[in-house]
């Protein structure tokens, strides 16, 4: 039996393309997150309101939708409680009854 030499062809390189710059295209205006949205919201309203009904208003008001969670309120509370445990008197939120919140006039916001 003889052995048969492999012969391998050599690859040349193809030629470097040039490349362009990708077209500058006009900034998306900024989504509003959920936790400003709802600040938005009471600043605007004046009124206390549960988490709950802060959701329903910031969709029927187009300042923010779910993106698919299935407790959006119950993410608000936390998130508002958490703000204002850390930041205190500058948090954006202040807690008026068990549940409810409103904006804080007094935050630097």
């Amino acid at each position: 039996m003889t052995a048969t030499k492999k012969t391998t062809s050599k690859k040349t390189a193809a030629p470097a393309k040039e490349t362009t710059p990708p077209a500058q295209a006009e900034p998306k205006p900024k989504k509003l997150g959920c936790l400003d949205a709802a600040a938005k919201l009471l600043s605007e309203t004046g009124k206390s309101m549960t988490a709950k009904a802060m959701i329903e208003a910031m969709t029927d008001r187009g300042l923010w939708t779910s993106p698919g969670g299935k407790t959006p309120h119950a993410t608000l509370y936390a998130a508002i409680l958490r703000e204002i445990a850390t930041k205190a008197e500058k948090a954006r939120f202040r807690k008026t009854a068990p549940g409810h919140f409103a904006f804080n006039p007094e935050s630097k916001d």
